[in-house]
């Protein structure tokens, strides 16, 4: 895992914990302060923001940002003049971003809450985020019908999580992890909720789910998403207007390129639109 944003489990279990590991929280409330940290999601806040401005739509925007932790991402969009709301089963990393935030005046609201039962009315938002999330909830298809529900035509969602393809990962300190036979994947995920929490950084959650950029997105049409960007795309989008934007348009037009990303990177990343409404 490279995001403080937190796991937890199916949402359809009213019984779910919301405590936190100590040295999960401990982990995880210093690497969203990190540089790392705070670099990677400065651009992801950019690239959104970007994306929606090149499909026409301006903000201020309604943002959610699911799994959000102690709302690093959230207070970017939030410092830019975003309605932003922060969600995470974690409350007490959820209290750690009310703080900051109250710290920098920022007026943003945070929920406990399972990302399968997000309390916001239908189609009241324009940006869904859900980095580093899915792979940690048994109801993986929950999620995505909630955040489907939740945006207004014409919003976007982001994902990241795993990625089958590439033998590097973030979820385990194991190595070629995702290329393990599942039955393999089963004995190591019992391990780390029991006798061995430290071969999954001690989530109380470990990622079980295991997915690719096109089974993400045949998964997100059959919700009613209609356009796709993968990480060579969004590369493209985040840097227009530079120099090397030309060489990022010459690799999307060469189906090896994309398969090449999508093996090499660890993680698999999908930028999907819904459809507005006179569309």
């Amino acid at each position: 895992m490279t995001s403080e944003h937190s796991s937890r489990p199916d949402g359809d279990s009213p019984g779910f914990d919301t405590s936190t590991d100590d040295r999960f929280f401990q982990y995880y409330s210093e690497q969203s302060q990190s540089a790392e940290t705070i670099g990677r999601f400065e651009r992801l806040c950019d690239l959104i923001i970007k994306a929606m401005a090149e499909d026409g739509r301006d903000g201020p925007f309604d943002v959610v940002d699911v799994g959000g932790g102690a709302g690093t991402l959230a207070r970017m969009f939030a410092r830019q003049g975003h309605r932003v709301t922060c969600v995470d089963l974690s409350a007490d990393l959820l209290a750690v971003g009310q703080q900051r935030a109250t710290e920098e005046n920022l007026d943003m609201q945070f929920i406990n809450c399972s990302a399968t039962s997000i309390p916001l009315p239908d189609a009241s938002l324009d940006v869904c985020v859900v980095p580093e999330l899915l792979e940690h909830v048994e109801d993986w298809e929950g999620v995505l019908d909630e955040a489907g529900r939740v945006l207004r035509p014409g919003g976007v969602l982001y994902l990241s999580t795993t990625n089958k393809l590439c033998p590097t990962q973030d979820e385990f300190n194991l190595p070629l992890y995702s290329w393990y036979p599942g039955f393999m994947k089963r004995r190591y995920e019992r391990l780390a909720v029991t006798t061995r929490p430290e071969v999954a950084n001690y989530a109380k959650y470990p990622a079980v789910h295991w997915f690719t950029f096109y089974s993400l997105r045949d998964a997100l049409r059959k919700r009613g998403f209609s356009r796709f960007l993968d990480r060579l795309d969004m590369i493209e989008v985040r840097i227009s207007g530079t120099s090397k934007a030309a060489i990022a348009s010459w690799l999307r037009r060469i189906p090896l390129a994309r398969q090449a990303f999508q093996l090499v990177t660890p993680n698999s990343l999908v930028l999907a639109f819904k459809p507005p409404a006179d569309g």
